[in-house]
């Protein structure tokens, strides 16, 4: 396996999804191949207080922690698209600066074999909304019952596991975690009916309490700078 070394591309931006950004990118992209990462793993790591959750009821997220080997898609961005898309990104993942954006190597699958520098969003665990391991148990509290501005905390994970079962990528862990938060949804998740589901827990846990940090102001300023350095660092890489 070589780096990459086609001329024609060698400016263009190459992104690394692992959770939503496989099924919901939200930028324009020349081609996407499966991808995998060595030294990361994905997991619920991330406190959502934004997409999947809010301040009073705490959602939880994927992140990329350290460990482990992580499956994913890898999408080529054309040069001329760089900094639009990295600006987009910034806005999205770096809500709370509880990510640092990194340049890691990626295993591209199919033809050719190849290896390139892309970008991904990798957990800051100094953050205050990092949220460790947790037991499955905690994790299905968590998930069951929150819902942010992109929806309910639950069909984040319904989306993320039946693209990577249409992938070929089994997650078991993330198959158990669905299970303990309600048999049917093994069953019936992937034929249409996961979200009516969702939404009927949302019914019943949406006001059971439960433990997560706060994000203090103080908190928030520290860790928000993430969001300027990344508008900056995606000027500085486009030239």
């Amino acid at each position: 396996m070589s780096r990459s070394g086609n001329s024609a591309h060698a400016h263009d931006l190459w992104v690394f999804g692992y959770g939503s950004l496989m099924w919901r990118p939200g930028f324009h992209y020349e081609e996407v191949r499966r991808a995998t990462l060595v030294g990361y793993r994905r997991c619920f790591c991330v406190y959502s207080t934004h997409h999947r959750g809010t301040e009073q009821r705490p959602g939880l997220v994927l992140g990329l922690d350290r460990g482990g080997t992580c499956h994913g898609l890898a999408f080529r961005v054309a040069a001329g698209r760089r900094i639009e898309t990295l600006e987009y990104l910034t806005a999205r993942e770096q809500v709370s600066g509880v990510y640092r954006d990194a340049l890691v190597p990626v295993s591209l699958e199919g033809e050719p074999r190849e290896e390139v520098l892309a970008l991904a969003y990798i957990v800051e665990r100094r953050h205050p909304s990092y949220a460790g391991q947790l037991s499955l148990a905690e994790q299905a509290q968590l998930i069951r019952g929150a819902r942010g501005i992109s929806g309910p905390n639950l069909d984040y994970l319904i989306n993320t596991i039946a693209h990577l079962e249409s992938l070929g990528i089994h997650e078991p862990e993330l198959k158990r975690l669905l299970s303990i938060i309600g048999p049917q949804f093994s069953r019936s998740s992937f034929n249409g009916q996961g979200r009516s589901g969702a939404v009927a827990l949302l019914k019943i846990y949406r006001n059971q309490p439960v433990e997560a940090p706060r994000l203090k102001l103080g908190e928030r300023r520290r860790f928000i700078h993430r969001r300027q350095i990344s508008a900056w660092a995606s000027r500085s890489r486009a030239t």
